[in-house]
């Protein structure tokens, strides 16, 4: 296996990855957003690894975040925004790989932390995140209310 930087578009495998990660954000969204990481080298990265065939077994999108990013104490912080790993090639150590060249650019980038998250239900991701040395910091329940205006007259 061979892990290398993400750094041109098209990639048939990132964009295939993506869609199977992300499966309701349209395919001219991930374009869309692959384009903008990459036009970003100094606040994101990317990364593949694929297996001596070439094919793609996973991916890792990172950044720098300068804002407060909960679960942290300082600032600039290395997010981990998306990890994916097909499912024939897990177990393999495929995640570790990424995760590891992840930190090596945040902490190139001034991060002395990487932070994460994943969904509550999402359980085989919080149990990667541990095996992968993450903490679990909170949880937290989101809330919406749309807002209208109210008639003055």
């Amino acid at each position: 296996m061979t892990l290398a930087p993400l750094s041109s578009l098209p990639d048939a495998d990132w964009l295939s990855m993506r869609l199977e990660l992300w499966p309701d954000c349209p395919r001219e969204e991930h374009l869309a957003e692959m384009a903008g990481f990459l036009r970003e080298p100094g606040r994101c990265a990317q990364f593949i690894v694929r297996a001596p065939d070439g094919r793609g077994l996973g991916f890792a999108e990172a950044s720098v975040r300068q804002d407060c990013v909960n679960g942290t104490v300082s600032s600039p912080v290395g997010y981990l925004e998306g990890l994916f790993v097909k499912a024939e090639a897990r177990g393999q150590g495929v995640a570790r790989m990424l995760v590891d060249a992840v930190s090596r650019w945040a902490m190139a980038h001034g991060c002395v932390e990487l932070a994460s998250d994943t969904q509550p239900e999402n359980l085989v991701s919080q149990a990667v995140h541990r095996r992968l040395g993450f903490v679990e910091t909170e949880r937290a329940v989101f809330y919406s209310r749309p807002l209208e205006p109210k008639n003055t007259a």
